[in-house]
């Protein structure tokens, strides 16, 4: 019987891989064992077109080829030829997985019996532990504290320990660091390591091969690593498209770098996958070369660009999956006209977030309100409520009864109401509905 990882901490994995046994993890793809070839270190290889193509060689068969589609409803609504590529669909639902797996495919063997160490908050993470695990390599994660416990889980369950070290992913990284260089772990960095790069770099190559007619590449930009490899492919197949990165406004360290302006960031975002604090020099150096601009976007529009993907094209897209969208939101007029693609990067995303975000952009529109009504001493009138909204199509979403804080008298009780409607002119008239029949209505922002 074939164990599963879920119940598999480090110890066992090394006792079962000392006795000769397979350490299989669940998976939807039959995925062929990667032949061992020359081991590599950190910093020490080219980011080309030639050494992205090997990379693609490596990850074929072994990671999903995700496909391009057509944004429809969402082109329309931001009025950009858009196409999408879903990263979100790979099996631990992020891109990370590319550069993981070319990194570690170069190993030695000598080094993958050493095992291997990562610093991540969440999507470096599954893609290290995942494709180590599916290679026979004990892979070691440093998580900082306030880690969301899922993210933890997630990655336990793929075979990896974990180690919870340090508030910030800058200690959690320098832990892990000092860890890999005392028992001599390879390290697998996020975004610098050039074989990182060229594996991320493969996501531009399949859109270029899927869109030869390409206008325009928008790519979410954290540490550097995807857009790096994507304009190194995707400017060597046509050097005059243009490619424009994306980061969240509270942390815009990448266009703060690159316009010469000191790098100061912070604050809160729902693109956490790419709030960091510093880019990398080697992706700083390709970015600077190849990439046309870096755009910034605010957080209202990274919400609304999940909740489009989702409502228009049932994809489901973490925050920082989603800001190339977001760009064609708020940045539309520099993409009239052209076909454009972006690589929806992750779908990560916490579910109760998820709902929040969805419910937050139906409140936007108008389609999900709030009401306060009083009665004017006519008592109970929820009965007639009820029948009104009826007949205007109102769906009742919640309702709050209150004889204190809102009621004009102890007679005259008030009713909070969540209301579902087609929009803010049918919310507005039915304020003017419920002032006709003799009760005071407004609206709560």
């Amino acid at each position: 019987m074939k164990p599963n990882t879920s119940c598999i901490n480090r110890r066992e994995f090394l006792k079962l891989a000392s006795v000769g046994t397979a350490v299989m993890i669940p998976s939807v793809l039959s995925l062929p064992a990667l032949a061992v070839t020359k081991g590599s270190e950190l910093g020490t290889g080219p980011v080309s077109m030639s050494e992205i193509q090997l990379a693609a060689k490596r990850l074929n068969g072994n990671i999903r080829r995700t496909p391009v589609v057509a944004a429809g409803q969402i082109s329309r609504y931001t009025g950009v030829d858009l196409f999408l590529k879903l990263e979100s669909m790979q099996y631990t639902g992020s891109f990370k997985e590319r550069g993981a797996l070319n990194r570690m495919s170069v190993m030695t063997s000598a080094e993958r019996a050493r095992g291997v160490i990562a610093a991540s908050t969440g999507n470096h993470a599954q893609g290290v532990a995942y494709h180590a695990t599916r290679l026979g390599i004990l892979s070691t994660i440093v998580m900082p504290r306030g880690t969301a416990h899922q993210k933890a889980s997630h990655t336990k369950d793929l075979g990896a320990t974990v180690v919870i070290h340090g508030d910030t992913f800058d200690d959690a990284l320098a832990f892990s660091l000092n860890m890999a260089s005392k028992e001599g772990l390879t390290f697998i960095h996020p975004f610098e390591d050039p074989l990182i790069i060229c594996g991320q770099g493969t996501v531009g190559l399949e859109i270029m091969h899927e869109i030869p007619d390409l206008d325009v590449l928008v790519v979410p930009v954290g540490g550097g690593g995807i857009i790096a490899g994507c304009a190194t492919a995707a400017k060597a197949l046509k050097p005059d498209l243009k490619i424009y990165g994306v980061e969240a406004n509270n942390y815009s360290a990448m266009r703060q770098r690159l316009h010469g302006q000191p790098v100061v960031t912070g604050g809160e975002t729902i693109a956490e996958g790419i709030a960091v604090h510093n880019t990398g020099d080697r992706t700083f150096s390709i970015i600077k070369k190849l990439v046309d601009d870096v755009l910034t976007v605010e957080e209202e529009s990274i919400e609304r660009a999940i909740s489009l993907l989702f409502e228009d094209r049932k994809i489901v897209s973490e925050g920082a999956g989603a800001v190339g969208v977001a760009a064609c939101i708020e940045h539309g007029e520099l993409f009239k006209g052209k076909k454009v693609a972006t690589p929806i990067t992750g779908g990560n995303i916490d579910s109760r977030m998820f709902a929040t975000l969805l419910d937050r952009n139906l409140a936007r529109n108008g389609q999900l309100v709030k009401l306060r009504v009083v009665s004017l001493g006519q008592g109970d009138i929820y009965p007639e409520l009820s029948e009104l909204l009826a007949k205007k199509n109102a769906s009742v979403v919640n309702v709050s009864y209150d004889q204190v804080f809102h009621a004009s008298s102890a007679k005259s009780p008030s009713y909070t109401l969540v209301l579902e409607t087609q929009d803010m002119n049918h919310a507005e008239q039915l304020v003017k509905d419920f002032c006709t029949h003799g009760f005071k209505a407004e609206l709560i922002k």
